[in-house]
């Protein structure tokens, strides 16, 4: 995801965090809306930059993916959210109470006015959705303080690592990702006959396909159990999915081949249309037919092709995300 702010982006910011500060001052006009009027605590966020934060955040605000998955892992339920990547709603992985959670736009699109009136007393935020842009930033800043998590395709234990520390839950976190390392223990005793085979991970959009590398979360998943990747995907990406062209098809192989879809739906075009589980996963996959060369594959022609549900496969996350790929593979390689 490119940190780089385009002139439109960054007037639109600006104009942004003047009606930001002006939300926070009528806000703030009293020492209950104020975020910082009781204890507080200093953390660092992804970039060193120290923060102070309340001792005790009670109106957390989760402006990405992997924030309110963390969130929902150390059973904190924020007070606002956004919807998932390409989507009108939570991912559809997450827990049922993520669905009653406020939406205050989508990882692209913030709806700032609609953060300042959750008055929250914690924003989080990643490289995945607000991403390193100061206007944005400094935005958000005049609400309530800001903790910048983690980068686009960062370690997902590094983000979730900041985030617990955000909110005071350090011993708490460290207990999920020990709860995630049992669960890959003991997927990869009965995955070690698969020691030999390679395994691919899709994203399908209208007629072509996106790969998902080593960077994304299902690509760590991958890797803490022990599968292998093909040469041409066995690589670090740029914190995103991977476009290749149908000349190029054949760079979408392996022997196993994990298939997601968001539909017609990006982060660019949340409102495209399209669903995201194996429903939509099996429908791509009757569309992919149709490209030349498609049913050419090895994972095609061996019978070889997982839908899976695009929410997690295909996107971003933490913890809570992990453990359903780890619980996808068990069940889909049983």
């Amino acid at each position: 995801m490119s940190r780089q702010i385009s002139r439109r982006n960054f007037l639109t910011a600006a104009t942004i965090t003047l009606g930001a500060a002006g939300l926070a001052a009528c806000g703030n006009s009293s020492s209950a809306n104020n975020p910082l009027a009781g204890p507080t605590r200093e953390v660092q966020d992804i970039e060193g930059n120290t923060v102070t934060v309340p001792a005790h955040p009670e109106r957390i605000v989760a402006l990405s993916e992997p924030a309110l998955d963390g969130l929902l892992a150390l059973d904190i339920t924020p007070v606002g959210c956004v919807a998932g990547r390409g989507q009108r709603t939570v991912a559809p992985y997450l827990p049922e109470k993520a669905r009653d959670i406020e939406l205050l736009g989508s990882v692209s699109q913030i709806n700032f006015e609609a953060v300042g009136a959750a008055q929250p007393d914690l924003i989080l935020v990643d490289g995945t959705s607000i991403n390193n842009n100061k206007p944005a930033l400094d935005a958000l800043s005049a609400i309530a303080p800001v903790v910048y998590l983690g980068y686009a395709g960062g370690d997902w234990r590094i983000n979730f690592r900041n985030l617990a520390a955000a909110v005071d839950k350090v011993d708490e976190g460290e207990a999920v990702m020990a709860a995630y390392d049992e669960e890959v223990a003991a997927a990869r005793e009965h995955l070690g006959k698969y020691d030999e085979d390679t395994f691919s991970i899709v994203r399908w959009e209208g007629n072509s396909a996106a790969l998902i590398l080593n960077d994304l979360p299902p690509g760590q998943a991958l890797k803490d159990l022990g599968l292998k990747r093909p040469p041409s995907q066995d690589r670090m990406g740029r914190g995103h999915s991977e476009p290749v062209s149908n000349e190029n098809l054949k760079d979408i192989d392996a022997d196993y081949m994990f298939f997601g879809t968001l539909g017609g739906s990006s982060i660019a075009n949340p409102d495209a249309g399209g669903s995201v589980d194996i429903e939509a996963a099996e429908q791509a996959i009757a569309s992919a037919v149709q490209v030349p060369g498609f049913t050419d594959l090895i994972a095609f022609q061996d019978g070889h092709i997982i839908p899976v549900d695009g929410s997690v496969w295909t996107s971003t996350g933490g913890p809570l995300l992990m453990r359903r790929i780890v619980h996808d593979v068990n069940n889909s390689l049983d």
